[in-house]
């Protein structure tokens, strides 16, 4: 118990560092606007091949039971109320971590265990504003666009198999998405995203900035880093959900 008391209290103050530098001292632009174009642009078509599935899925499994009491045109509603308020948000976060959070941690730890970080506090280099601050930044900002990317690609998933395979009224579908979704039911995904975005970038640099044990380290530092920040993004989605729904 002590012992994750303490990783939470390390974890929280890298992190809060990382805030702070972005608001005071912070490293010039293009090492921002590096790490959001890696996380965000290079992620877009894991993204949207995997959202626009999962709203094909929603719109397979509900077509069944909607068509028993011919209420199809009620599956664009329920496909755009799960991916702009779960799927989205979740799915997204899951392929950032699977794609650029192992790599956020295998990129400082390697730094660390060849004293790349040493050396740059050599330099006089401060090693939190230079390495934390432009990846919480991705995360924070980065996360939420591929969010708002994948409600679009779930919908047009959703609205591909219930309107071209299954011949349901396009008119209704999109007329009783628009009149039962509201925009409150994206926004909170957002919210939901801004969260995991932080959660993502925090854990990932926390895990590779403190990683040791030569080169086994570093990937036993990515597996950890994988794997927490996943838990974390499932957990924190029931709580959050119950707060902004």
């Amino acid at each position: 118990m002590l012992k994750i008391i303490e990783e939470v209290g390390r974890a929280t103050i890298l992190t809060l560092w990382g805030v702070y530098y972005i608001f005071r001292k912070p490293p010039k632009a293009r090492h921002f606007l590096k790490q959001l174009a890696y996380l965000a642009s290079e992620t877009v078509p894991v993204v949207v091949i995997t959202s626009f599935f999962s709203g094909g899925v929603i719109a397979l499994q509900t077509y069944g039971t909607f068509h028993r009491f011919n209420a199809e045109f009620l599956i664009g509603a329920v496909v755009a109320l799960s991916m702009g308020r779960e799927l989205a948000p979740v799915l997204a976060s899951l392929m950032v971590v699977a794609r650029v959070g192992s790599a956020m941690t295998a990129n400082i730890g390697t730094m660390r265990i060849t004293e790349q970080i040493d050396a740059l506090e050599v330099m006089g280099v401060n090693p939190k504003s230079y390495l934390v601050s432009p990846r919480i930044f991705a995360g924070v900002v980065g996360v939420p666009l591929l969010v708002i990317i994948a409600d679009i690609s779930g919908i047009f998933g959703g609205w591909f198999v219930a309107v071209k395979l299954f011949g349901v009224n396009e008119y209704l579908f999109w007329e009783k998405m628009k009149d039962l979704a509201e925009f409150y039911d994206f926004l909170g995904g957002l919210y939901k995203a801004v969260f995991f975005g932080l959660i993502i970038s925090s854990v990932s640099c926390y895990f590779g900035y403190y990683t040791k044990g030569g080169t086994e380290g570093v990937g036993r530092a990515t597996t950890n880093s994988v794997v927490t920040s996943s838990m974390l993004i499932l957990i924190s989605d029931y709580f959050l959900t119950a707060v902004i729904f």
